[in-house]
């Protein structure tokens, strides 16, 4: 019961403010009774002491009742109602004590009238009623307001993190379908040319691919060797299809093959060469993959050797620019980045197209 009791009180900073702001007014009146009295007063008079702080601590914790009744209420009506139940509290205390001092033997332990405290030292109690309460008052008020920010500052923090974490969930799964839509078409031409052996060799690395690619929640970051063995899967699939055609290349820094990427990242860049590089030209071409630390950035550079873009040919570049991968990996990127990386493609000399990805350096 004990622990259950100390428990509440750890868990709600009001009592714990509560129970220290009367434990450090009891203390006050009687450091001066001790201060300025003979000692022989000091156990009656803190017995009133303890009395007076236990009536305002129970006054205070009905006025904290009253305030979270009326927190609905609009500001000024529950301002006004606080500001009137502060005052009736702080008129009530004093005259609890008034009337409670009257039942008391007036010669009890030698004192003065109104008990044990003397005249003057009431008056004094008296008079510090009011400014006690307002301050008490005040002081709730504030920190209540401070607490109800930081709760609504939590609230919209959360719900900013759920529809962050919602709209990438949304963008990686829908890499799932464009995938695999794509790949199960080039399976049918397999199949429909009669090329069963190259088919089923497709299955077999596309089931590997989409087994291996489900490793990870679509939130997960992994390290670039991950992210290459992942697109080195995919590649395998592709190879099926355009068998010594393509041709690969990798030029890979030590340092930047524990950068942490998004999943996925470089599958639909790829996907995006082969498409519109390798299949262009019919004795098919190369793919370089280049990764390289660069201060506080990583750098991913995926250039073919296909046709590229004309410069001139503004309706190819934005038809590139809005493909399904492409979109995907830009919004992607927005959404983990901001502002802080970059998607920039380029022609490349002599020939081709350069996709180049800049995002924060992050290490393992």
């Amino acid at each position: 019961m004990k622990n259950n009791a100390l428990a509440v009180i750890r868990g709600n900073p009001f009592w714990s403010y509560q129970i220290a702001g009367w434990s450090i007014w009891f203390s006050l009146l009687v450091a001066g009774t001790f201060a300025f009295e003979p000692n022989s007063y000091l156990f009656a008079r803190s017995v009133s002491y303890f009395s007076i702080a236990a009536l305002g601590f129970i006054l205070s914790s009905g006025l904290r009742y009253l305030f979270n009744l009326v927190s609905g209420f609009r500001l000024i009506v529950r301002s006004l109602i606080c500001l009137l139940s502060i005052s009736i509290a702080s008129v009530l205390w004093p005259a609890i004590i008034a009337a409670a001092g009257r039942m008391v033997p007036q010669d009890w332990a030698g004192l003065a009238s109104f008990g044990v405290i003397p005249q003057d030292r009431f008056d004094a109690i008296l008079d510090l009623t009011y400014p006690v309460f307002f301050i008490w008052g005040g002081l709730y008020f504030v920190i209540k307001l401070i607490l109800l920010l930081q709760l609504e500052r939590e609230k919209v923090l959360r719900s900013e993190a759920l529809a962050h974490e919602a709209q990438l969930l949304m963008l990686r799964y829908q890499l799932n379908p464009h995938f695999l839509f794509n790949t199960l078409n080039a399976i049918s031409t397999l199949v429909l040319s009669k090329t069963t052996d190259q088919a089923n060799e497709m299955v077999t690395k596309l089931s590997k691919f989409l087994r291996y690619s489900l490793d990870h929640s679509p939130l997960d970051r992994v390290s670039l060797a991950h992210e290459l063995e992942t697109s080195k899967l995919y590649l395998d699939i592709e190879k099926v299809r355009f068998a010594e055609r393509l041709k690969l290349q990798f030029d890979i820094e030590v340092s930047a093959q524990v950068a942490l990427v998004p999943t996925m990242l470089l599958q639909p860049i790829i996907e995006n060469s082969i498409k519109h590089g390798i299949t262009k030209i019919e004795s098919g071409g190369t793919i370089s993959i280049r990764a390289r630390e660069s201060g506080n950035f990583l750098t991913l550079d995926v250039t073919d050797d296909g046709p590229g873009l004309p410069e001139e040919d503004a309706e190819a570049r934005l038809s590139l620019s809005k493909g399904v991968g492409i979109s995907n990996i830009r919004n992607r990127l927005e959404e983990i980045y901001g502002n802080d990386h970059k998607l920039v493609f380029a022609n490349a000399k002599p020939r081709g197209l350069k996709v180049t990805v800049v995002i924060p350096y992050e290490s393992e």
